[in-house]
């Protein structure tokens, strides 16, 4: 009997340790808050918009435009579809800047309707940027305006987070944060390529119930490849987990939301909850802060909005045979070269749709001199099931392309 009022009593001492520990993490993260001011970082520098109104409700009903564009963005087209801007931000360092323009490149191209470009980068890339940016033809220019923010985290645990799986990728996670006065955001890794209008995905936002404020695809859709269903040391969403290299979000709701969590019954928000969940898990993830967003919506599955792998479609939906049913029936809408294949001979279909965007030359026909160097090119990479299912990369492109061409017909 004693020897279990012995191992009861240690139990209740080391369940009482580990609250403690939680709620001292907890309480130095709320501490520490007020010494993170994304303006003493310099945070919004070198705009090249001068703001939009606070969205007050999802989707394509708000962010009215001011109306006071630079003048290099004051075109009478931007200014008459204002409403309608879709916002998108990526984080780029080290070697990223070609791969993050030829991103920007694709997103300008089918779109529509203007945007607004947030890139958050190294300083030693922001003349790049901006010289890059400035050099695309006075037509393109009109439709996007950007920002170039530098990469910032909370002054005590910058290191950690900077080095959290690869440099500067931890940065999405405080978006909301940094960016207050955005309501709506689509986050993209650099090695996106739109194949679509960008509008189109932000159009999701409307599809959101009243508890949703993000959308991300699943890691995997054949659970036998799976890494999170078969390696994880910690929390997942879902059957397989879910991939955060496009995320659209509702950052009002979510700086709104208070999160559960396993760590303490008491819910947290955003700004409370990433310090405290590193802290506990940092031993136990490999892919960093996607790892951490899993945790989160693992325990939050209410406020997550999946979307189909269409809007994600990455190698490992070809690589061992077409697993992704939505993209089978419509097409590939976003690609994603993860793993540096749009620069290796690893998967050859998709560095033939990278470089093909990044040789077209703005101006000219598209369907010259984008779509058909392209379908030429794919034809040489059958020899993979990538390249065999490479029909797939082009099918929701010949659309955007042709909408495109006849939306700047009508527009002469």
């Amino acid at each position: 009997m004693r020897c279990y009022l012995q191992a009861f009593l240690l139990c209740m001492a080391l369940t009482l340790f580990s609250v403690l520990y939680v709620f001292n993490q907890l309480a130095s993260t709320l501490e520490n808050r007020g010494d993170w001011d994304p303006k003493e970082e310099g945070i919004a520098e070198k705009s090249h918009d001068t703001g939009d109104v606070l969205r007050k409700k999802p989707g394509l009903a708000g962010l009215r435009d001011r109306g006071g564009l630079d003048r290099e963005r004051s075109s009478s087209a931007v200014k008459e579809h204002s409403d309608w801007r879709s916002h998108l931000a990526v984080v780029a360092c080290g070697p990223r800047l070609e791969e993050t323009l030829n991103m920007l490149k694709s997103a300008v191209l089918f779109s529509k309707k203007p945007l607004h470009f947030y890139i958050f980068a190294e300083d030693d890339l922001h003349d790049s940027f901006r010289n890059a940016l400035d050099s695309w033809p006075r037509t393109v220019q009109t439709k996007f305006n950007f920002t170039l923010y530098p990469i910032t985290f909370p002054k005590d645990n910058v290191k950690e987070w900077k080095k959290l799986f690869k440099p500067c990728a931890s940065q999405r996670l405080f978006l909301p944060l940094i960016l207050k006065e955005v309501d709506s955001l689509l986050y993209v890794d650099t090695d996106i390529l739109f194949l679509q209008p960008v509008e189109d995905i932000w159009a999701l936002l409307s599809n959101f119930n009243s508890s949703q404020l993000a959308a991300m695809a699943p890691e995997h859709e054949e659970p036998r490849i799976g890494w999170y269903n078969r390696f994880a040391r910690h929390p997942y969403y879902g059957k397989t987990g879910i991939n955060s290299g496009v995320m659209l979000m509702n950052m009002t709701r979510l700086r709104e939301k208070s999160f559960k969590n396993d760590m303490t019954p008491v819910a947290l928000r955003w700004e409370e909850i990433l310090m405290p969940l590193l802290q506990k898990y940092k031993l136990n993830i490999t892919w960093g802060d996607q790892d951490l967003l899993n945790i989160i919506f693992h325990h939050n599955p209410e406020s997550l909005y999946v979307f189909p792998c269409q809007w994600n479609y990455r190698p490992d939906h070809c690589i061992y045979g077409s697993n992704c049913q939505q993209a089978e029936q419509e097409g590939v809408f976003i690609l994603h070269g993860n793993r540096g294949v749009y620069h290796d001979d690893k998967q050859p279909a998709f560095r033939a749709v990278y470089e093909a965007i990044q040789k077209y030359p703005f101006g000219e026909n598209m369907e010259a001199s984008l779509l058909r160097p392209l379908e030429a090119s794919l034809q040489t990479t059958t020899n993979s099931y990538c390249g065999r299912a490479s029909h797939l990369f082009t099918k929701k492109l010949q659309q955007s392309i042709m909408s495109a061409q006849q939306d700047a017909t009508q527009r002469r």
